[in-house]
C-alpha cells in the first residue's frame, strides 16, 4: 500500500472526489495537502506526490518545479483537466500525467510504473541548474529556492518568494497587480489585489530599510522592481 500525498488548492479533505475519483477505489493512504511544496516537509514522507493542475497551472507547474529542486526523490504526477495538457511542456519537471477522468486500472498502472522508476525529473530539468538571478545586491536561487541580500539569507514564506522571484526576474518592468496575482497566484484565485499588497509589504520588511525601495509602487497600477538602482545604502534608488 503506498503513502500518496495530494497537492491541491485550498487543501481540502474531499478534493480526491472531484480531482481524481479513481483514487477513492484503489487502496492507497492519501494525504491531502496545500498546493504548496513546504506542506511535503511535515508529516512522513510521501512514496509518490500528485499534483492538482486541473485548475491552477500557473501554481502547479511552479510547485513541480520548486519539488524537482528540493530533490525530495520520489516520484510526482500531475493531474491535468483535458483542456490542461496544452499547457504540458518541459518546464513541468514530473515522472508522469494523469487526466482527472481516468479509470481505477489506468491510475492503478500509471502509480505502479511510477514508483517501480526511480525518479529523474531534477536530473533533467533546466532549473536545478539555472543560475540564480541578481539585481543590486538582492539573489534568487530557484534551484537552492534560497534568496540572500547583501549576502544574508532572507527567511520567505512560498509564496514570497514566488513573488520576489517574479520581480527580480523582470527588472525595471512595471507589473500591475492583476497580472502578479495571475503569475504568482494562479488564475483560479479568488481573493483581491489587496492580497499582493499585503505581499508586497512584508518583502520591503524582509529586504530591510536599505533595500525596500528595491520595490517600487507605480500608482494605481502595479509594482516595479528597480533595474539598476545607484546604491542600497545612500538612499539614492529608483523608487
Amino acid at each position: 500500500m503506498a503513502e500518496l500525498a495530494l497537492l491541491t488548492p485550498g487543501g481540502a479533505p474531499d478534493a480526491p472526489l472531484t480531482v481524481l475519483p479513481a483514487l477513492e477505489l484503489l487502496p492507497h493512504r492519501l494525504r491531502v495537502l496545500e498546493l504548496d511544496p513546504a506542506e511535503l516537509l511535515t508529516g512522513p514522507p510521501p512514496g509518490l506526490v500528485l499534483i492538482d493542475a486541473t485548475r491552477a497551472l500557473v501554481q502547479a507547474r511552479t510547485v513541480a518545479r520548486t519539488i524537482d529542486a528540493m530533490q525530495l526523490d520520489c516520484p510526482v504526477i500531475a493531474v491535468f483537466a483535458d483542456g490542461g495538457l496544452v499547457a504540458l511542456d518541459e518546464q513541468w519537471p514530473i515522472t508522469d500525467f494523469v487526466l482527472t477522468g481516468c479509470g481505477p486500472t489506468e491510475l492503478a498502472a500509471r502509480l505502479r510504473r511510477a514508483s517501480a522508476s526511480p525518479p529523474a525529473p531534477h536530473v533533467a530539468a533546466p532549473t536545478a541548474t539555472a543560475s540564480p538571478i541578481q539585481v543590486a545586491d538582492v539573489e534568487v536561487d530557484e534551484a537552492s529556492w534560497m534568496v540572500r541580500a547583501g549576502g544574508e539569507p532572507l527567511d520567505l514564506t512560498f509564496k514570497e518568494f514566488e513573488l520576489l522571484k517574479f520581480l527580480v526576474s523582470h527588472p525595471g518592468r512595471v507589473v500591475t497587480r492583476e497580472q502578479l496575482l495571475h503569475e504568482v497566484w494562479g488564475t483560479d484565485y479568488y481573493g483581491g489585489t489587496r492580497t499582493v499588497d499585503v505581499h508586497i509589504r512584508r518583502l520591503r520588511a524582509k529586504l530591510g530599510p536599505e533595500r525596500e525601495s528595491l520595490i517600487g509602487t507605480i500608482r494605481n497600477v502595479g509594482y516595479r522592481f528597480a533595474r539598476a538602482p545607484r546604491s542600497v545604502t545612500d538612499g539614492g534608488m529608483v523608487e
